[in-house]
């Protein structure tokens, strides 16, 4: 797959931005983070599509390991490699499990999840299949979570939905673990 957009460098990115997908591939493990330096292109864009993305993750109300679990149902269904391998190293360190990273993308109804995980599994299928949920699924989520939580897990997976989107159109690249 050839990128529509090439990931930039420090010219096409701008010092700060350039600074930012360094920063952030370092984190990430991996030689460039090819979302970083291809959405960086976009300069005032970027970091503000970085600043609403940080307030859902990972310094959002739900918790760590719950945000992983709806980022990857999503990438999951929307069969966004690139989402999901830097979601599956993110995950592993918010406490997911191999047997859970199997199931999130096979069987997410499943009873080895504790209910309040199945209804945020099945709930993130939901919006992404039917762009809504019914108020049977939205009251299950509701004996879970706050409003607030109710309103960051709609957004979290609108985001992460957009995002596999344009990941495709853009033809962004996976990227490559860093060199030890």
């Amino acid at each position: 797959m050839t990128p529509r957009i090439a990931p930039g460098r420090r010219r096409q990115l701008g010092l700060l931005n350039w600074g930012i997908a360094r920063l952030l591939s370092r984190v990430a493990g991996v030689q460039d983070a090819h979302v970083f330096s291809t959405l960086g292109r976009a300069r005032g864009l970027f970091r503000g599509w970085l600043h609403q993305s940080a307030t859902m993750m990972p310094f959002g109300r739900l918790e760590r390991f719950e945000t992983e679990l709806v980022i990857l149902r999503v990438a999951a269904l929307r069969e966004s490699a690139y989402e999901l391998d830097h979601h599956r190293r993110l995950g592993r360190r918010a406490g997911i499990t191999d047997r859970q990273l199997e199931l999130i993308g096979s069987d997410p109804r499943s009873s080895q999840w504790a209910p309040r995980h199945r209804a945020l599994l099945a709930g993130t299928e939901e919006l992404v299949t039917t762009k809504d949920l019914s108020d049977a699924t939205w009251a299950e989520l509701a004996s879970y979570y706050t409003e607030r939580e109710l309103i960051e897990f709609v957004m979290l997976v609108g985001h992460y939905d957009a995002l596999a989107t344009t990941l495709r159109a853009l033809r962004i690249e996976r990227d490559r673990p860093r060199k030890r």
